[in-house]
């Protein structure tokens, strides 16, 4: 055995007792072994919940070294003898380091790890330092690892939240535990919540409590949330956990571990993303509360351009396709927003006006000349806007068209590549035809390196034509993703190896935002956007149509405009869903190839209750969304879920919005606020007249109220 792995390899006498090292605050406590650093304890002060209570389930951290001929070569941990441990003085942060490492399968390896884990307010935040003297790379770290996640005790569930599409992802578990990555690639059923930094933080919650943990900066790095079943179902055809600690002779248990993947290179050493974690107590939505203030602190809000922040509606209408619809000239656009202006319709997202229509051409923003020409459509923006009406132009950036002469003789060179050499390719999407809807013919798109400067540059000359051509704003589709890249490895782009995809998102907006010049109130919109990206987009534009719907989104960013597709002919209920979660609505007749028109008692119905919205909006638009916190709103005993809490900035006083998605039969429902607050009385989307709750609230089949 050489030097390293004489000082690094941790071995327990039997019976010998573990000494241990203790941190806490108000919401938890964190104990560790001081031999081998692992987290033999984890509690929640707040309820007493005993997350981790097995102080033979410690863990530290993981690596992925790979050697050659072994690409699966772990360092445990665990196994790990600590080199240094050292408390300050006020007991709120520890340091832990391990000097040399010996791995399962490549042996010693010259590899330091640093952890520091500090108590910051009600958190526990670990800040991790790897420094790689080996002429190997460091493809993979976990951490923090918690060994044992059990669920509450007398709680017959577990399940773990994080932000998706609009509403959230969630997964149970207990008593189900789902396999999201297929069960021929892992040894346990392994579940993935996202990564940072579309998902920057979960919520693992008890029904009344919980834990929340969140990547503690916002730089983009590549985090992944991990969660492992040992050793495996008991019954796999249902997906159950084992009830028992144990399965004949091995132990049941469930680990929970950030997985970093910084590549680090021979020689280097690399601060990885820190993590951060906090109990509470209540629904999930307190854990998402903590979330919630730490990125208030960190990424403040752009102010909205004024026409955004008051009431309003859009709608979203597409001219063109790769499969060529020329739907509409440019000259005859202003036809489209007399009807807006006559039903009151504020803005038009308009898609496919680019060369070769919606999906083609990528990175082009040039009109397309089949629709008319430059001039054509900067003269109807203009009379557009001189109807009242905002002009907003759907772009799209992450991509490069793979078919276009561009792309083969000169855009290639800033693909994103995968660590073997090729660029990545996504499958692209389809349009009209059978030749595409059967995706024969579909145009695939390659994503593109954002930490190239060269493509930035490329991108605020395609997006300074926008700005040229006079529109109000643009609609940057697919901003939350540059599928299927997450870490680019071309060795020319003048990055790092192995950079993230995501970690200049950001700065590519505040970069187009320099080419506005005297536009200052152009608005940056962007798709469903991943939290950090609240920061810089104005506004957010999701599809939520799904009764279950659950507006995590919007509970997160209560002050952000956020907006939802409308595309029913007589959609009550997606105008009732806009009402509720403070959606602003996209109306989108033929899916969004229509004209308002097309749809009158859609329009109708969103006419009346944007009018209500506009009335009340110190409640139900600029009021602090909370969705189901403060209230409980039942029907005949049974929780009723469609509602919207509202607090009043101006007052601090109480709202309710409140929705009966049944198609047919109207409901009697109860809304009993806390903290001995009451409500006085409500009010039906498309009536005048406010009605007292003392006999409970009636709301009609595809209706709606509001209460105050």
């Amino acid at each position: 055995m050489n030097e390293f792995a004489k000082r690094s390899t941790f071995k327990r006498n039997k019976g010998a007792a573990m000494t241990t090292l203790v941190l806490e605050n108000k919401t938890l406590k964190l104990e560790f072994n001081k031999e081998n650093g692992a987290l033999t304890r984890f509690s929640s002060k707040l309820t007493g919940w005993k997350i981790l209570d097995r102080p033979e389930r410690g863990l530290s951290f993981k690596l992925m070294v790979p050697v050659p001929g072994q690409r699966n070569n772990l360092v445990l941990g665990e196994k790990q003898a600590l080199t240094k441990v050292t408390v300050n003085k006020s007991r709120k942060e520890a340091t832990f380091v391990w000097d040399g490492l010996t791995s399962e399968k490549g042996g010693a390896l010259d590899i330091q790890v640093e952890i520091q884990v500090k108590l910051i307010g009600d958190a526990a935040v670990y800040y991790s330092r790897i420094t790689n003297r080996t002429d190997l790379v460091v493809e993979n770290v976990y951490v923090p690892c918690i060994g044992d996640v059990q669920r509450p005790k007398g709680s017959d569930s577990l399940r773990v939240l994080t932000n998706g599409y609009a509403g959230p992802n969630d997964c149970s578990l207990f008593p189900k535990f789902i396999n999201n990555k297929g069960y021929f690639g892992v040894d346990h059923p392994s579940l993935w919540m996202g990564q940072n930094p579309q998902q920057p933080f979960l919520v693992v919650d008890g029904k009344e409590e919980g834990f929340c943990a969140w990547t503690y900066d916002t730089k983009g790095e590549i985090v992944g949330w991990h969660f492992e079943l040992f050793p495996g179902y008991d019954e796999s055809m249902i997906a159950h956990v084992p009830t028992t600690a144990k399965i004949g002779s091995k132990d049941v248990f469930t680990v929970f571990d950030a997985a970093h993947v910084p590549f680090i290179l021979a020689g280097e050493t690399r601060d990885l993303t820190p993590i951060a974690l906090q109990c509470y107590q209540g629904t999930w939505h307190h854990g998402v509360d903590i979330y919630k203030a730490w990125e208030k602190k960190v990424l403040p809000l752009p102010k909205l351009p004024k026409w955004l922040d008051e009431p309003h509606a859009w709608l979203q209408i597409h001219i063109n396709s790769p499969e060529d619809e020329l739907r509409i000239q440019f000259k005859d656009l202003p036809q489209v927003a007399a009807e807006c202006a006559r039903h009151g319709v504020k803005a038009i997202q308009l898609v496919g006006w680019n060369d070769g229509g919606q999906d083609q051409g990528n990175p082009s923003h040039n009109p397309d000349p089949r629709l008319g020409t430059w001039d054509e459509l900067k003269d109807a923006i203009a009379q557009i806007q001189a109807m009242g009406v905002k002009l907003i132009l759907f772009s799209k950036f992450v991509w490069a068209d793979q078919g276009t002469e561009w792309f083969k003789k000169e855009l290639h060179h800033l693909a994103s590549h995968d660590p073997y050499g090729n660029y990545h390719v996504y499958g692209g999407y389809q349009y009209q035809t059978a030749s595409q809807l059967l995706d024969i013919n579909t145009k695939r798109l390659i994503p593109m390196c954002f930490q190239s400067d060269k493509w930035f540059d490329i991108c605020a000359r395609e997006f300074k034509k926008l700005v040229d051509l006079g529109a109000d704003g643009m609609l940057y589709d697919e901003s939350f993703h540059h599928s299927p890249s997450k870490m680019c490895f071309h060795p020319k782009h003048g990055h790092r190896y192995g950079a993230s995809s995501y970690a200049r998102d950001n700065d590519f907006i505040r970069h187009l935002g320099k080419f506005v010049g005297k536009k200052k109130d152009f608005m940056m919109g962007g798709e469903a956007n991943y939290p950090y990206q609240y920061g810089v987009y104005h506004v957010s534009y999701h599809r939520t149509e799904d009764a279950g719907h659950i507006p995590m989104s919007r509970f997160i960013h209560p002050e952000s405009r956020v907006m939802t597709a409308v595309t029913g002919f007589n959609d009550r209920n997606m105008i009732n869903q806009c009402l509720i979660y403070n959606y602003v609505v996209s109306y989108e007749p033929y899916n969004f190839k229509g004209r308002l028109d097309d749809f009158p008692n859609t329009i109708a119905y969103g006419k009346q209750m944007d009018t209500l919205r506009a009335e009340l909006a110190d409640y139900f638009w600029y009021g602090e969304f909370r969705h189901t916190v403060g209230v409980k709103v039942t029907c005949k005993g049974k929780d009723h879920p469609s509602y919207g809490v509202f607090i009043n900035r101006k007052t601090g006083k109480l709202g309710v919005a409140m929705a009966n998605y049944d198609l047919k039969k109207a409901v009697t429902v109860k809304a009993v606020p806390e903290k001995g607050r009451k409500l006085a009385k409500y009010r039906i989307v498309g009536e005048t007249e406010w009605k007292p709750i003392r006999s409970g609230i009636t709301i009609p089949a595809r209706g709606a109220v509001v209460v105050i």
